[in-house]
């Protein structure tokens, strides 16, 4: 085998390994993605039934309710409502007419199970997509994005 032969052969197996690198990476990240809904996206069936995703909005006000570690509450961005039931301690900052996020997915039963609760951090901030998605719930229907 010549040199060239050689060389040529070193590239096209390192450009096949970054290939093969690239495709794990990219299958890792998207089976570990969580994509984020309002509750008007996951009452219109847009969510995914069989894996984790994020819903976000305001706590609805006189929702909440505790039986020793479990939560359960309503996040709706003011069209729908999403009924979350969470099981663990909340964030300090967690209250109602607040915002949040909740991630996790459907039970068995279509009830949204969380495994994490965020809260906004201070008075004046919400997660960039609740903001846009209360945003977008105040526009009349049919209104421009």
């Amino acid at each position: 085998m010549k040199a060239y032969q050689k060389r040529l052969a070193i590239v096209i197996g390192g450009l096949a390994a970054l290939g093969v690198a690239t495709a794990l990476v990219l299958n890792a990240l998207n089976s570990n993605a969580a994509f984020f809904y309002t509750p008007t996206q996951v009452a219109g069936g847009e969510a995914p039934k069989d894996r984790a995703f994020r819903v976000g909005g305001l706590v609805r006000q006189g929702s909440l309710q505790r039986d020793q570690l479990t939560v359960r509450f309503v996040i709706t961005d003011t069209v729908r409502e999403v009924p979350v039931a969470y099981t663990g301690i909340l964030p300090d900052l967690f209250q109602e007419g607040k915002g949040a996020v909740a991630q996790g997915r459907f039970d068995a039963q279509g009830r949204f199970v969380a495994t994490s609760v965020l809260a906004k951090h201070d008075e004046n901030y919400m997660p960039p997509e609740a903001q846009h998605a209360l945003d977008r719930a105040g526009q009349p229907t049919g209104a421009a994005r």
